[in-house]
């Protein structure tokens, strides 16, 4: 085979499953998606995904888009339901049942406890005349005309359409409840983005006894010193009440003493090196926040120190610490 072809081939098959999602999308019935996503959204238990083979698959992958959206769901296998796995479903939750044939024996195996327990049953399927069809309480249609397979037989269209809309159905829950990012990232933690919306400049910075500081009045010497135990790369000034005066860096050590004559070393101080008002933030602030203050400007700067809403220095923080955490 030609790379031309293998080349088509691969295309072909893109087109063709974004073609069946094009149609679904301009199959779907308003009223059916209105009682499914109201089904959903007024839910007080949790979603619980079913599906076999392929489908199942599918389904795990839609539990888990709800679960990180902002909607309880899990996954259960009909052949786990039915010995014993029954038990997690309760009267207060929506079962989502995705599949293409409609026929699966162990779905409709399932179907008549799911009814004696009263939780209503929304399908995605993609035979509307088949036996879950008529058993379901609302049918969202994933019928394709064929699969993206040359054989017509391994589940490919079939399952990205379905894929597809279990996604649009579960981003318009989202929206329906308001998600907001920051509740977002209560569910995505250990992830970049959940760290980015909830990583605080507290949870990086260094305060207390880490907390490099020296007087307005400190001579070169005790600055030095300062700086060297605190391994940060540079020390805080702050007043008798700890409010922040400045901030002395690495490089504003070195700058000084190139302007310097030797004998005028001994007499200065910490006033008379320092960057005055310098850029601060807060413990509040979103660390992510911090990290753009510090790179997006003409000069980056690697340090900031942090002052509580009342000026007072109460730790410093380094582009390093912010980098290392993840972001």
């Amino acid at each position: 085979m030609t790379q031309s072809r293998l080349f088509a081939q691969v295309t072909d098959c893109l087109r063709l499953e974004a073609e069946a999602i094009a149609q679904a999308a301009a199959r779907l019935r308003p009223e059916e998606v209105e009682r499914a996503i109201t089904l959903l959204r007024e839910c007080r238990g949790k979603v619980v995904l079913v599906g076999v083979g392929k489908s199942g698959n599918v389904a795990q992958k839609i539990a888990a888009t709800l679960t990180s959206t902002g909607t309880t769901a899990v996954f259960l296998h009909p052949s786990d339901a039915l010995h014993g796995g029954l038990g997690v479903v309760t009267g207060e939750d929506v079962v989502v049942v995705i599949s293409n044939s409609g026929e699966t024996d162990e779905i409709l195996a399932m179907l008549p406890y799911l009814k004696h327990r009263r939780v209503p049953v929304v399908a995605l399927i993609g035979n509307l005349r088949s036996t879950l069809a008529a058993r379901a309480d609302v049918l969202i249609d994933a019928s394709v005309e064929k699969e993206a397979c040359p054989l017509g037989l391994a589940p490919t269209t079939s399952t990205t359409v379905a894929l597809a809309l279990g996604d649009a159905l579960a981003l318009t829950l989202m929206q329906c409840k308001e998600l907001t990012p920051e509740a977002f990232a209560l569910n995505h933690p250990a992830g970049r983005l959940g760290k980015r919306l909830s990583l605080r400049v507290s949870d990086v910075m260094h305060g207390g006894a880490e907390n490099p500081t020296v007087a307005p009045e400190a001579p070169l010497l005790e600055v030095v010193h300062a700086i060297s135990r605190g391994g940060l790369g540079a020390a805080n000034v702050v007043d008798g009440a700890g409010q922040l005066v400045g901030i002395i860096t690495d490089g504003d050590l070195r700058r000084a003493l190139e302007r310097g004559e030797l004998a005028d070393l001994a007499r200065l101080t910490s006033a008379a090196i320092m960057t005055r008002t310098p850029v601060t933030t807060t413990p509040d602030t979103l660390a992510y926040a911090a990290l753009r203050l510090m790179e997006d400007r003409p000069s980056q700067i690697s340090v900031l120190p942090v002052v509580d809403e009342r000026g007072v220095c109460v730790g410093l923080l380094r582009l390093h610490d912010i980098v290392r955490s993840g972001l």
